[in-house]
C-alpha cells in the first residue's frame, strides 16, 4: 500500500494534529512521523480476544479500563503513540474527557504485522518502557506467541501455553493458542 505523501516533515504532536484527517493511523515516536494502514483481519480477530478477555476481566477492577486505538497517547511533545489495545487505570469516579487525561497506561498491546514488527519491538517497546508502562506485550500471530515486556527488561518474557496478569488482587489467565484463529497455521 502507497503511504500518502507528507507536504513538510511532522516532529511535534501540534504539527500531527494540523494534519488533515485521510483515515490512516499517525504515529509521532520520539519526533519520527509514522503513518500505517489499515490492519489486517487477522490482526483485528487477535484485537477482538484480547479486548474480550481484559473487558470481562476489567469489569470487577474499579479504575481500571481497556480501550482501543485510535487513541492519543502522549509520551511527551515528540511522542504520541497508539497502541492497538491498552488498560489505563484512574483515581476518578469518572473517565477522562480527552486522550490528554489517560495518562501512561499500565499494559499496552501491539498485535505485530509484517508492516509494524519492527518497530513494535524496538522504538516503540523502547518508548513504553521509558515512558513506564508497567507491561508491554508484543503479540505476534506467526510465531503465536506473547512477548511480554517490563520497563527493567533488558529481553521478554515469552509466552506459548499462558499469560498471566494481575494488576490487582484477582488475576486474569489467558490461553495464549485461544487468541489466534484456529483454521490459521
Amino acid at each position: 500500500m502507497v503511504m500518502p505523501a507528507m507536504g513538510s516533515e511532522v516532529t511535534t504532536v501540534d504539527e500531527l494534529f494540523a494534519l488533515p484527517e485521510d483515515g490512516m493511523r499517525h504515529e509521532l515516536l520520539a519526533g519520527q512521523h509514522v503513518v500505517t494502514p489499515s490492519p489486517a483481519f487477522v490482526h483485528q480477530w487477535i484485537l477482538g480476544k484480547l479486548f474480550g478477555s481484559l473487558l470481562s476481566y476489567l469489569e470487577g477492577v474499579p479504575g481500571f479500563y481497556v480501550m482501543t486505538s485510535p487513541a492519543d497517547i502522549r509520551f511527551g511533545p515528540d511522542t504520541l503513540v497508539q497502541p492497538d489495545l491498552f488498560v489505563f487505570q484512574t483515581s476518578s469516579e469518572t473517565l477522562p474527557i480527552d486522550w490528554s487525561a489517560v495518562g501512561t497506561p499500565v499494559l499496552a498491546i501491539e498485535i505485530l504485522s509484517p508492516s509494524t514488527a519492527s518497530r513494535d519491538r524496538g522504538k516503540k517497546r523502547e518508548l513504553y518502557q521509558q515512558a513506564g508502562v508497567a507491561e508491554y506485550w508484543v503479540v505476534d500471530p506467526d510465531a503465536r506467541l506473547i512477548e511480554r515486556w517490563r520497563p527493567e527488561d533488558d529481553r521478554p518474557e515469552v509466552l506459548r501455553e499462558e499469560l498471566v496478569w494481575k494488576p490487582e488482587s484477582e488475576q486474569l489467565t489467558i490461553r495464549v493458542a485461544e487468541i489466534f484463529p484456529k483454521n490459521r497455521s
